[in-house]
């Protein structure tokens, strides 16, 4: 089941029926406010949020929430069945989409609908665009939160797509915050130490399949829209910037393109992130460079993507977790550990600070060999805290299977290592500000010790076989309502 764009993807969510339609929100806290609402009380699936006749704004400048959030809409976006009988089987598809992905370069094409409506120089007005204001604590209004950020690195020429916040400063100027060690980051560092003005594209209301490779680990050097083209399996139709000259995407709903100059800063934020804190400097506002907008386009009636980062779960928990998961089954096998049967990066950790890794142990050491790579490889190197290691017989996302290992198959004093002078973020809430830099790994194995694995104390649970013998006599129904 493919589709053609955000609009024809809304339309064929809409017919599976998880569109929550919303009038009359104000964008000043309202939007966000009732979106962190129903993702914490929706008892299944996470709707698709879609707010119209936003107040102070005419009635078709839409505001779009939750875009990810249900397994079924995650897998319409990567051209994957839309039903799994668990977590699990959904990331072990994921997993092996992405094992066997081959890059489709994007189409160029020669204009698209989001050139339907332009603005640049006095004319340019972010505030046409019911821009929300997130959390109560925030800074400003943001712009950019589900959105790409496009930036070319000055030598190689390769184009780098990543989902980097962007406040507004006023209805011509953006300010852009990205993480040391983020492709979009290195990128501008390289054109700042050179004194030299970098361009910038910020979209809006993109291709799914872009937004998730935007936001995912993709490695260095390699294309966003080639891994969206292979994730949908079709190309992603693209055109020129007429102002950066940038392959912007022709149906996205909004695109600015402008510049930022190394010679300017202003106060950005504060911001609530994705592990649920203001983390950066806490209500502190920080210096980030301006992107000065020269021009914008936009579809006409146009929708806004955004996502609420709040205290977990959020709206972003689900899809983050099924494919930072998939990512880092891939990059472990990739550094040569074999029998993987497992990887959950757990929500409540933003998918980044607490990941089990089931495997099927083969030799002395391999436990803390998967531990290890785990918290360094790409996906798990940036922000990591602790990584788990489990046996086979245990789902990795199941809590309380995972929490049952640790319990009874860990001992303290043989079972933990610590990495220390690892990759952090001004992200981290357990690092005071003068500490940002580095922080520090937790592995836990929690697997049965090798040594004696096979004369480990059996566990006291009815067979699979009886189970179903039992099921097959009893019949399923002795389980509803139960």
């Amino acid at each position: 089941m493919g589709y053609e764009d955000l609009r024809d993807w809304l339309s064929q969510v809409d017919r599976i029926g998880e569109v929550l339609r919303l009038s009359g929100a104000d964008w000043n806290l309202e939007v966000g406010a009732l979106c962190e609402i129903i993702v914490r009380e929706s008892k299944k699936n996470v709707p698709l949020i879609l707010f119209d006749e936003i107040q102070g704004y005419p009635k078709g400048k839409q505001l779009l929430f939750g875009l990810l959030s249900s397994v079924k809409r995650l897998a319409l976006s990567v051209n994957l069945p839309l039903e799994y009988d668990s977590m699990m089987d959904f990331v072990k598809a994921f997993h092996g989409k992405i094992r066997s992905l081959e890059g489709v370069p994007p189409v160029l094409v020669s204009t698209g609908p989001v050139a339907e409506n332009v603005m640049e120089g006095d004319q340019v007005d972010l505030y046409r665009f019911p821009i929300p204001f997130h959390h109560e604590l925030d800074g400003g209004r943001y712009f950019g939160t589900a959105n790409v950020v496009l930036t070319q690195h000055p030598d190689e020429g390769w184009y780098n797509l990543g989902t980097y916040r962007c406040m507004v400063h006023d209805k011509s100027a953006l300010g852009l915050h990205i993480s040391s060690g983020k492709h979009g980051r290195i990128h501008r560092d390289i054109y700042f130490e050179r004194g030299q003005p970098m361009k910038v594209v910020v979209a809006t209301g993109v291709d799914p399949a872009l937004y998730l490779a935007a936001s995912m680990e993709i490695p260095w050097g390699v294309s966003e829209y080639d891994y969206a083209g292979g994730l949908k399996g079709e190309p992603i139709r693209v055109m020129r910037g007429p102002y950066t000259g940038f392959p912007i995407p022709a149906s996205a709903e909004i695109v600015v393109e402008g510049e930022c100059y190394s010679s300017e800063l202003r106060d950005e934020g504060p911001f609530g992130e994705w592990a649920g804190y203001y983390a950066n400097r806490g209500l502190e506002k920080v210096p980030e460079p301006v992107i000065r907008v020269k021009r914008i386009m936009y579809r006409t009636d146009p929708i806004l993507t955004g996502a609420q980062p709040s205290r977990p779960p959020q709206e972003d928990s689900l899809p983050r977790s099924i494919v930072r998961s998939g990512l880092l089954w891939e990059e472990l096998e990739k550094a040569g550990v074999p029998d993987i049967k497992g990887v959950w990066c757990h929500g409540a950790g933003g998918s980044r600070l607490f990941t089990v890794v089931s495997i099927k142990q083969r030799y002395p050491g391999h436990a803390r060999q998967a531990g290890v790579l785990a918290s360094q490889v790409h996906s798990g190197a940036y922000v990591g805290r602790y990584v788990v290691v489990v046996d086979e017989d245990i789902d990795p996302s199941n809590t309380y299977d995972t929490l049952w290992a640790i319990a009874t198959r860990s001992d303290p004093e043989r079972s933990v290592e610590i990495l220390r002078r690892c990759w952090s973020s001004s992200a981290d809430p357990a690092l005071p500000v003068e500490q940002k830099l580095f922080n520090s790994r937790c592995i836990i194995d929690a697997c049965r010790p090798y040594e004696w694995k096979d004369k480990f104390y059996p566990v006291a649970e009815t067979s699979l076989g009886f189970r179903a013998k039992l099921l097959k006599k009893w019949g399923e129904g002795i389980l509803k309502g139960v």
